[in-house]
């Protein structure tokens, strides 16, 4: 196996979506694949890279319908002008699409059959909701009679298909207070607000045109989920959004968005030799499943299956990025595998970022990189829960 780095990292600011109100979304007048096309070349010109040496371009995006749909992952390098030369791949593993399309970039390359490859992750959750409205009536709608299938007969699948109701579960489960998950959102927003008082997000947010309710147009240089006058006075004051008597709400959740995400990777000796100096070297990768009711646990079998690959214990990661669906997941997460709080998502996390679904997992990576070099650390670890069950992790190591 090859060693396979990060040779670059670019990514869109999240929009606040608004599937009720789209002219609400700064990024309302501007598709998922607009965003991106705003990426990649921008991503490929600061490399230096040339577009007919990229041997393959992954996309990954949770909602590949409507105007989401990628033909194939070919309509982002056309939008792009990328070369026609570059084949591509369409990727849904839902809120890990983005970083299972990283993995299977690293597979090609650590197994020699590509030496350069682009991967991406999209999400509109305002242009393209999730939800009944996606699917006409309902979810159902996806597949009809699937979900009448005795296969499916011991799953409760009203709650398999709202994440709200997995996070609730797993809350239950767990045994975290409503208290618990508020304090770590206001705490997601905290950090967020002190990382964007000091820039730390221009380092790899790209500039890009938005268009105000009023009709004015704005360059969007930040997300725009941040609240920066969180506390946990006004966390404790929202409503239950999922049960009436539930914990998850909308300030200890992840806030829908709209954004793009990019990264370059490169076999170690086709970086050096382009005169590229990495970012980062991908050591493991992982994926596991769970029981779809309780999603939000399996970050926790994803990472230790990518530790365990690498020769890794939990207590060797310098820092951590989990993806912040629920407050619950990462609480979980940092008991079970005994992390060091102040070790995970020190510049905030999807509470306060946002989670556009495809485009997460690479951003999760991408500012997990970044943090390395500005800490200097050695080694970090990425992880997402995903719809359906499942979780995906990433290991780096700062070159």
């Amino acid at each position: 196996m090859r060693e396979v780095v990060i040779a670059g990292y670019l990514r869109t600011a999240n929009s606040k979506s608004k599937p009720k109100d789209p002219a609400k979304d700064i990024f309302h007048e501007k598709r998922a694949d607009e965003l991106l096309a705003k990426l990649l070349p921008e991503l490929v010109k600061r490399t230096s890279t040339d577009p007919d040496t990229i041997e393959d371009f992954i996309i990954g995006c949770a909602l590949g319908v409507n105007e989401q749909w990628t033909y194939g992952g070919r309509t982002p390098i056309f939008l792009s002008n990328l070369s026609a030369k570059t084949p591509a791949k369409f990727i849904d593993q839902q809120c890990g699409s983005g970083m299972s399309a990283l993995h299977i970039g690293y597979l090609e390359i650590a197994a020699g059959f590509a030496d350069t490859v682009l991967v991406a992750g999209m999400e509109h959750m305002t242009r393209v909701p999730i939800g009944p409205k996606l699917y006409s009536s309902g979810w159902a709608d996806i597949n009809p009679g699937l979900f009448e299938d005795p296969a499916f007969a011991h799953w409760d699948m009203n709650t398999t298909m709202n994440m709200g109701l997995t996070a609730e579960n797993l809350a239950l489960k767990t045994g975290f207070t409503r208290k618990d998950l508020d304090q770590w959102g206001a705490r997601s927003h905290n950090l967020a607000s002190r990382a964007l008082e000091d820039n730390f997000f221009a380092g790899e947010i790209l500039p890009v045109e938005g268009n105000m309710e009023s009709g004015q147009t704005t360059m969007v240089d930040h997300d725009q989920s941040i609240r920066t006058d969180a506390t946990l006075e006004a966390m404790s004051s929202l409503k239950p959004a999922f049960r009436e008597d539930g914990l998850i709400t909308a300030g200890n959740s992840s806030p829908l968005n709209a954004g793009a995400s990019s990264m370059l990777l490169m076999s170690e000796n086709k970086a050096l030799k382009s005169g590229i100096t990495p970012m980062a070297r991908i050591k493991s990768i992982g994926f596991a499943g769970v029981d779809p009711t309780i999603m939000g646990q399996a970050t926790i079998p994803a990472a230790l299956r990518a530790l365990a690959k690498a020769g890794f214990e939990p207590e060797d990661i310098d820092y951590w990025e989990i993806n912040e669906a629920f407050s619950v997941v990462v609480l979980n997460m940092i008991r079970e595998l005994r992390i060091n709080p102040d070790q995970v998502n020190i510049k905030g996390g999807a509470i306060a970022l946002g989670h556009a679904m495809g485009a997460t997992g690479i951003r999760l990576v991408g500012t997990l990189t970044r943090i390395l070099h500005l800490e200097d650390a050695v080694l970090g670890c990425a992880a997402a829960c995903v719809g359906g069950g499942q979780g995906v992790a990433t290991i780096i190591e700062k070159t």
